[in-house]
């Protein structure tokens, strides 16, 4: 699914407008019947409503909504804020029908005027819409500041008021909504984890807007859904034996931290490699083939607290960093793997750090590799930025400056792609913030890669299958009980949902 600016947005109206046909007022109509619809199916019905509109077309919007919850016996008072000039065409054509309802209408043109909001009413933000380019200020700040003072339960048409679509909002006055009822596909700004507090809980509607724009429409970011993976999914052949699915090899482990090298090892096989074998301490090795029988396991000497990493270049792909450990002798091993091995490989965790401390090994990554930091790894990797916005580009930059893919962990975890296309993944839940749940992550994308999926593939495919079976595992015992076994343990019914 594509990631749509406001521009593109805009554009894929003017398309159904145009192709349809349809009116555009009749295109506003639908819209705001589906948010009234919503309402009434998601225990609103019966509720008194307060609207604010601004007088462009996401006013026009919230006037639909008046008008179709006062012709439902809805209590509506509608407030319009008020700079002495005429609305959109929409707009003003929904506020004569309706003046033909019994809902109240004032208008706000002055901080004096500014409505005090009964405790019990629903209120319906539809003062600005996606279309701003530049932060509220005035009366329009102070009427958002009154808002969100209120304390009653917002929610916010299109987009909370004073939100950017694609840029940073930081610092602005923003409507603090606790749902946001937006149109047919995911904005930029419903990704980034320093609007969370403004959006609330973001619910799509479909409104018909025509299909064939999509294939016409060019979009640097996509949605990793269902779809995409179930596209991607490369189907077992009958006549098949372990060595088609390759030899990946996990570099991970210390003392006290070997219980990240089992999850990191449990989940890639568990992704469907044909053989594993994992590099680990000797204080490791009980542990290693006692938790994971399935692998194969080779150690250092008694005592030595290192990873043997002779003969590397047999394996398909390597996965490092989970349980490493912050040791100094990670800098010398990960020179040692990289100068093995040029095939891409997956590096996490104490591996990313590594990296960090020593920047010349940025340049000695195999090409097409995987990096998974999570933000303050990449913050270390790539440097401190202002927002998410700028993270986001960053990764990208970095990405196709040195030909690899940055899986930024999070809620919807970011794949920088060296083409400079971004993937921002749809699955997965709060519940998955727990210890653990990256080693995972790591064993999956390891197993992959190794399984001759490409390195895009290979990310895409892991952060949706990840965060699947995290959703499976949380539907079956809940969120807070979320841990990173659990992953693993519903990473077969993540495959047998595509």
């Amino acid at each position: 699914m594509q990631i749509f600016a406001t521009e593109q947005i805009r554009a894929w109206d003017e398309y159904t407008i145009r192709h349809e046909p349809i009116a555009s007022v009749d295109l506003m109509e639908r819209a705001a019947t589906a948010c009234y619809e919503w309402l009434l199916q998601n225990n609103y019905k019966g509720r008194a409503f307060t609207i604010f509109c601004g007088k462009g077309n996401n006013g026009g919007d919230g006037l639909v909504i008046a008008r179709l919850l006062t012709q439902s016996r809805h209590t509506v008072t509608v407030y319009i804020l008020e700079f002495g000039h005429k609305g959109t065409v929409d707009f003003q054509l929904n506020l004569a029908r309706l003046h033909d309802t019994t809902a109240a209408i004032r208008f706000v043109s002055s901080e004096e005027m500014l409505p005090s909001i009964p405790a019990g009413d629903v209120v319906i933000d539809a003062l600005l819409g996606s279309g701003i380019n530049r932060p509220a200020d005035g009366l329009t700040a102070n009427l958002i500041q009154h808002i969100n003072n209120s304390h009653n339960n917002v929610i916010a048409i299109d987009i909370p008021s004073g939100l950017f679509v694609d840029q940073s909002a930081r610092g602005n006055r923003v409507i603090k909504a606790h749902h946001t009822l937006s149109f047919q596909c995911f904005k930029p700004a419903f990704l980034m984890p320093e609007n969370a507090d403004s959006i609330g809980e973001v619910h799509l509607l479909n409104i018909g807007l025509l299909p064939g724009f999509l294939s016409i429409q060019d979009s640097p970011f996509l949605l990793i859904d269902k779809a995409m993976a179930k596209q991607l999914l490369q189907p077992r052949k009958p006549f098949s034996h372990k060595g088609d699915y390759g030899h990946a090899a996990l570099i991970a482990g210390s003392y006290g931290m070997m219980g990240a090298a089992v999850l990191c090892a449990r989940a890639c096989l568990r992704s469907g490699v044909g053989k594993l074998t994992c590099h680990v301490p000797a204080v490791g090795y009980n542990i290693l083939q006692t938790a994971v029988p399935e692998a194969m396991c080779k150690t250092g000497p008694v005592n030595d607290p290192g990873h043997a990493v002779q003969e590397m270049d047999k394996y398909d792909t390597i996965g490092i960093g989970p349980g490493l450990g912050a040791h100094a002798s990670n800098i010398k091993l990960l020179y040692s793997i990289f100068e093995q091995n040029r095939r891409p490989m997956v590096i996490d965790a104490d591996g990313l750090n590594a990296i960090a401390q020593e920047k010349g090994l940025l340049n000695k990554i195999p090409l097409g590799s995987i990096l998974t930091p999570h933000p303050k790894e990449f913050e270390r990797l790539f440097g401190k930025t202002a927002n998410d916005y700028d993270r986001i580009q960053l990764a990208l930059q970095t990405a196709t400056d040195n030909d690899l893919y940055i899986v930024l962990k999070g809620r919807y975890t970011f794949i920088a792609s060296p083409d400079g296309k971004g993937y921002f993944n749809s699955s997965g839940n709060p519940g998955m913030a727990s210890g653990g749940t990256g080693d995972v992550l790591t064993g999956i994308i390891t197993g992959l890669l190794a399984q001759k999926y490409s390195p895009l593939h290979a990310a895409i495919m892991g952060v949706y299958l990840h965060g699947c079976a995290g959703d499976l595992a949380a539907a079956y015992a809940s969120q807070p009980s979320l841990i990173a076994s659990d992953l693993v343990d519903f990473l077969g019914q993540a495959y047998q949902s595509l």
